[in-house]
C-alpha cells in the first residue's frame, strides 16, 4: 500500500531536506538523492509510491551548480567529464554525517539506510555504498554511472549479497548506456545481487524500470 503525504520544505543545520515520516512498523529508511542540476523535490515523485513502512529522505546537493539548481560535487570549469570517486567523497562523508546527526535529533533509525539515486545521485550512491557498505541495505541507480576510482574498493567485494536495482536507457545522450553495462558487470564481480533493466528510453526511467524500482523496495 503507498502513500502520498507531500511535506514542507525542512532544514538541519546546513542541510536543506524534504521528509516523509513512515506510519507503519517497522520501518526503514530511504534516501532520494537528485541529479545535476536537481533539488529536494526533483526525485519526490518516488516517495508517493513507497509504502507506508519507508521515511522517505530527500536531500538537497551542498553545491549550487552553475545554470541553476545543485550537484553534490564542486563544479570546476574544464572540459566536461563525469566526476570521479573522489569528486564524490567528500559529500558521500558529509551526507551520512549529517544522516547520523539529523536522525538522532529527530528520533529516526538510520542504522540501515536503502538509497534511489538519479544520475550523478547514482553515482553518489554508489560512492556511499563503497565507503560505508556496513550502513546500506539496499541501492538503486537510475541512468547512473560508477565512478572512476571505485575499482579498488569494489574488489574488496563490498557488496556481497546487497540487492542492486539499475536502470538505464538505450538512448540517453547524457549517460551512455555502456556506463550502466560497466557498472553491472562491476556489481556482479563485487558479488551483488543486481537486477538490470534496460529500456529503449532517454536519460528518465522508463514505466517498465520504474515498475521494477518500485517493487524492489516495496
Amino acid at each position: 500500500m503507498s502513500i502520498a503525504i507531500d511535506t514542507e520544505l525542512r532544514e538541519f543545520r546546513e542541510w536543506i531536506f524534504r521528509f516523509r515520516p513512515a506510519t507503519a512498523v517497522p520501518s526503514r529508511l530511504l534516501i532520494l538523492l537528485h541529479g545535476w542540476t536537481g533539488d529536494e523535490n526533483s526525485m519526490w515523485v518516488f516517495a508517493r509510491k513507497l509504502p507506508a513502512q519507508v521515511a522517505v529522505l530527500a536531500p538537497r546537493g551542498p553545491y549550487n551548480a552553475p545554470d541553476g539548481g545543485y550537484t553534490w560535487c564542486e563544479f570546476r570549469p574544464r572540459i566536461w567529464d563525469l566526476p570521479v570517486l573522489d569528486d564524490l567523497r567528500l559529500s558521500a562523508e558529509a551526507l551520512i554525517g549529517f544522516v547520523d546527526d539529523w536522525s538522532k535529533a529527530a528520533g529516526v533509525n538510520a542504522n540501515q539506510i536503502d538509497l534511489i539515486g538519479f544520475s550523478q545521485g547514482a553515482a553518489l550512491s554508489y560512492t556511499l555504498a563503497l565507503l560505508h557498505p556496513e550502513r546500506i541495505r539496499a541501492l538503486a541507480a537510475l541512468s547512473g554511472f560508477m565512478p572512476d576510482g571505485a575499482e579498488d574498493l569494489i574488489a574488496r567485494h563490498p557488496l556481497t549479497g546487497k540487492p542492486v536495482f539499475v536502470a538505464h536507457g538505450k538512448q540517453d545522450k547524457m549517460i551512455p548506456v555502456e556506463q550502466a553495462r560497466r557498472s553491472v558487470a562491476l556489481l556482479e564481480g563485487s558479488g551483488a545481487q543486481v537486477t538490470y533493466c534496460e529500456s529503449d528510453g532517454g536519460h528518465k526511467v522508463s514505466a517498465d524500470c520504474f515498475t521494477g524500482l518500485t517493487d524492489m523496495f516495496g
